[in-house]
């Protein structure tokens, strides 16, 4: 593997993305924003990849925004304001990219996810943590309220768990963070890898087709008003239910046999 900002691995259908900044903790610099949206764009339109995984070198997942490249831009005569601006706005770009993609995508979290960070993982459909992981959007410590990091965390966690988070600055462990909806499974010392790797893996051996119009509605959905939520789902099901893959998944089933599938 070179030494890229964001390297890739592909493997059995699954393709692992690592952010490579492991000296700044994975720090989202200017460089690492558009190495790792052009990463994502590269993987869209990748029918090999089943499912990614998204995990970071060393020993932390993503300690958020790069704080010493942000300072820099106060040398500019509107104080960095223009450059503030822009960045957020490819930020939250690359951030969008990640519910986007058709296949589902799998945070792998070590050490921190701190402000952006937790953003970060938040915004992946689903977070394997370790045990010793922890979470935070602590930017209001430092004086700057991560509100773009709050629109992800709040689609994930309760108002008020995400509230708290936000406004006191504190932790939460990779137990917590899995008792309010933010981390989907914990793995023990030195298993991290291995149970990130499961759970991709179950979701590879499915037929992608299904998995890629799911994920979509499972998002086209959210907010809806209920009626709209159903008609949407239902149009969704039936296109669904006329593949042919899926009218042999169900005869396999029936048939008590295993779907030969094209896909």
């Amino acid at each position: 593997m070179t030494e890229e900002l964001i390297q890739r691995e592909d493997a059995g259908g699954i393709a692992t993305l690592t952010l490579n900044r492991p000296a700044a903790l994975n720090a989202l610099s200017d460089a690492m924003i558009a190495a790792l949206t052009d990463a994502l764009a590269r993987l869209a339109d990748d029918r090999s990849v089943r499912v990614v995984v998204l995990r970071g070198a060393g020993r932390a997942f993503c300690a958020g925004h790069d704080l010493k490249e942000m300072q820099a831009a106060r040398a500019q005569p509107d104080r960095g304001a223009a450059a503030f601006a822009d960045l957020f706005a490819r930020c939250a770009t690359m951030m969008q990219a990640l519910p986007a993609l058709p296949q589902p995508v799998i945070a792998e979290v070590q050490g921190i996810a701190t402000a952006a960070g937790c953003q970060l993982a938040a915004s992946c459909d689903m977070v394997v943590a370790a045990e010793d992981a922890r979470f935070g959007v602590n930017g209001v410590n430092i004086g700057l309220f991560c509100s773009t990091p709050m629109v992800a965390l709040t689609r994930k966690v309760p108002p008020a768990i995400a509230f708290e988070m936000l406004t006191t600055g504190e932790f939460l462990s990779a137990a917590r963070a899995r008792e309010v909806g933010l981390v989907n499974r914990i793995a023990p010392p030195g298993h991290l890898a291995a149970e990130t790797r499961k759970l991709a893996e179950t979701l590879a051996a499915k037929l992608s087709a299904a998995v890629h119009i799911g994920k979509r509605s499972f998002y086209d959905q959210q907010g809806l008003p209920l009626a709209e939520a159903y008609a949407l789902t239902g149009a969704r099901m039936t296109e669904n239910m006329l593949w042919r893959d899926t009218e042999e998944g169900i005869n396999a089933f029936l048939e008590k046999r295993k779907p030969d599938w094209a896909d």
